[in-house]
């Protein structure tokens, strides 16, 4: 399904998306999705959006990323009506975990998966709000093949063009959905 901005309010919504320059350090442009999620119009939007791709899909379960993921992704797997998966950073589930570690733009991290929260088999859809390098949606991609999940797609509300993150992960053999390219005028 392609989504027409006009019509479906996509580019109504990049709008909402805040530009925080220089942070988290210096250099880097954040790009916050907190107003999205503030307006219910904006998520109710969000999360629609997403749950008519997905819903004529076989998705057993949805996995989201600490921490923007866990939001979008808890809301998408309620309307799929299917579990979700929290992949969180290092040290904070309480149960026996896997763990991953990948760079950032700004550094490296690590994020775990409960050892039993992805059957063999399962298809999973994993949730980040955006993509630029693409360190943690390839770790999260990690966490679950090792858990033997297969993922049927990644998705995000923003992909940046000017990056390596997208192409990384379509590389690796992961379909990749994003509602807004950002090519640095966004």
């Amino acid at each position: 399904m392609v989504f027409h901005p006009d019509v479906m309010g996509v580019s109504a919504l990049a709008e909402k998306i805040r530009k925080i320059p220089n942070w988290p350090k210096e250099g880097i442009l954040f790009h916050d999705i907190t107003p999205v999620l503030q307006s219910p119009e904006y998520f109710r939007l969000l999360v629609d959006l997403f749950t008519y791709r997905y819903m004529g899909q076989k998705i057993d379960v949805v996995a989201g990323l600490d921490a923007r993921g866990f939001i979008i992704g808890a809301a998408l797997a309620y309307q799929l009506n299917v579990g979700f998966v929290p992949i969180r950073k290092k040290g904070k589930l309480p149960y026996d975990t896997i763990s991953q570690t990948y760079s950032l733009e700004y550094g490296e991290a690590t994020v775990e998966i409960h050892k039993d929260a992805i059957k063999t088999g399962a298809r999973v859809l994993l949730v980040d709000d955006l993509v630029a390098t693409g360190g943690t949606m390839m770790a999260g991609v990690e966490l679950i093949r090792r858990l033997g999940g297969d993922v049927a797609e990644a998705c995000a509300i923003l992909e940046f063009a000017d990056l390596p993150g997208a192409a990384n992960i379509r590389a690796a053999g992961v379909p990749l959905f994003t509602l807004l390219q950002n090519d640095g005028s966004l």
